[in-house]
This record gives structure tokens, C-alpha cells and sequence, in this order.
């Protein structure tokens, strides 16, 4: 946003989640709680962006969590009402202002080079994908 007011901003999705989550209410709020595998299903267009990918990379996928309550400002971690009530800022709740979510997966397959399959992913089926990034190593840990 600029000073004087916001900005026009669009976000295009590269691709959809083919998950056997269904529904919000059935799906795990962290990603190792019983989370699916899934397939990320990349549009045509986006296929060259994938190359260097492949099975037993770690990659961090963006996506845009659609069925997401905007408005929501605190939540119980963990949908525990047994926590107490914190910001979503510090928890991974998908209901946030702006609901992007941040899923560290590994690649398991890639399926005629527009599927790539993962490990426990908590998105829901039909949720779009914002962009795929490599984890990279911590030079910090050398």
C-alpha cells in the first residue's frame, strides 16, 4: 500500500490442491495431525516453472486458503478451547485477514510433469496455489 491509499494488486493462481479433505471442519490445523497426502495439480502454463523439482525435495507451497473466515482476529491454537485465546499472527490457524497458507511438504511423486504429489498437506480439495518455493539449507547450520 502506498501512502495515499492501497494499491491494485492480483494474485494468479499456478495451480489447485487435489486433496481428500473435503471440508474445513474435517481438516487437521497442523500439517503432521493427520494431514493427507495430496496432489498439487499445476496449470499448463506454469509446467516449465517446476523444473529442478523432484521426488525427495522439500518445498514450501503457498496457497490461497479460500474457505477462510477473514474477519477472525483470535483463536484458540490448535482449535483447542482449552488454550487460551492468542492472535492469529502466532498461530496457523487458516483463519486470518489475508488467509495465505504455508505448507512444508516433500515431493513423493510427479505425475505426468504437471502433478507433483506431497506428504501431509492440510488444504482443503479446490484450494489455489500461490507459488512453490525450494527449502533451502541454513548456511547457518554449517
Amino acid at each position: 500500500m502506498s501512502a495515499g491509499g492501497p494499491s491494485s494488486y492480483a494474485l494468479n493462481p499456478i495451480g489447485t490442491v487435489e486433496s481428500s479433505l473435503r471440508s474445513r471442519e474435517n481438516a487437521p490445523r497442523q500439517p503432521f495431525h493427520d494431514a493427507p497426502e495430496a496432489w498439487l495439480a499445476i496449470d499448463p502454463r506454469f509446467v516449465d516453472a517446476l523444473d529442478g523439482i523432484a521426488p525427495g525435495s522439500e518445498i514450501l507451497v503457498l496457497t490461497w486458503l479460500h474457505q477462510a473466515r477473514r474477519e477472525t482476529l483470535k483463536v484458540h491454537p490448535g482449535h483447542d478451547p482449552k488454550n487460551p485465546l492468542a492472535g492469529v499472527f502466532s498461530t496457523r490457524s487458516p483463519d486470518r485477514p489475508n488467509p495465505i497458507g504455508l505448507h512444508r511438504v516433500t515431493v513423493l511423486e510427479i505425475d505426468s510433469g504437471r502433478r507433483i504429489k506431497v506428504d501431509h498437506l492440510e488444504a482443503v480439495d479446490g484450494t489455489p496455489i500461490l507459488d512453490i518455493k525450494p527449502v533451502l539449507p541454513d548456511p547457518r547450520a554449517q
